[in-house]
């Protein structure tokens, strides 16, 4: 794990921490910020609700695995309204995931990414009239899979906070540790 960790740092994310597989909780009202709405994304995605599958499906494949890492991209803005930021950061972020994600896959095979936001790899979603162009490559939300991000950074020893004028995009990547894959 301890190749994972300087991994996700010699990729640039600004943290990096070995997740604790018990803050892996799949909560309902987490859950229920998908389906009302708030991100606009419930239904229009093969990643997001309800094409990611239930929230007991989700919770049944996240205990398939015993560890991993949380990575996070933290950013100042210029005030709270600074929108280029956020879209900068949030690209940023999700590159250096898919890097990180392509090269845990090639050292220890099976892995369940779990991003920030919906998956971004094609322009335009497929779902729900034709099957996901990229499977082996689209990832899921935190958020989709029922994960309070605050809360799994806290129990993973990561801040989730960083200050006035800060942003952070938080993902992570589960994997079975000692189990040949």
């Amino acid at each position: 794990m301890e190749q994972a960790l300087a991994l996700a740092k010699d990729i640039g994310f600004s943290h990096a921490a070995l997740l604790d597989p018990s803050a892996l909780e799949a909560r309902q009202d987490v859950r229920a910020m998908c389906i009302t709405g708030k991100c606009r994304m419930y239904g229009k995605s093969w990643s997001c609700p309800p094409a990611c599958g239930s929230l007991e499906q989700c919770a049944s494949r996240m205990k398939r695995y015993n560890t991993g890492i949380i990575v996070q991209t933290t950013a100042l803005m210029q005030d709270e309204f600074d929108y280029e930021s956020v879209k900068e950061t949030e690209k940023k972020h999700k590159q250096m995931f898919m890097t990180l994600t392509r090269q845990m896959r090639l050292l220890h095979g099976n892995c369940l990414p779990l991003g920030a936001g919906a998956c971004t790899l094609c322009r335009t979603c497929t779902y729900p009239d034709r099957p996901c162009r990229f499977p082996e490559k689209r990832f899921s939300s935190m958020e989709a899979y029922g994960l309070l991000v605050s809360d799994v950074c806290l129990k993973s020893g990561l801040q989730y906070y960083y200050g006035p004028k800060t942003l952070t995009f938080t993902s992570c990547i589960l994997m079975k540790e000692g189990i040949a894959q």
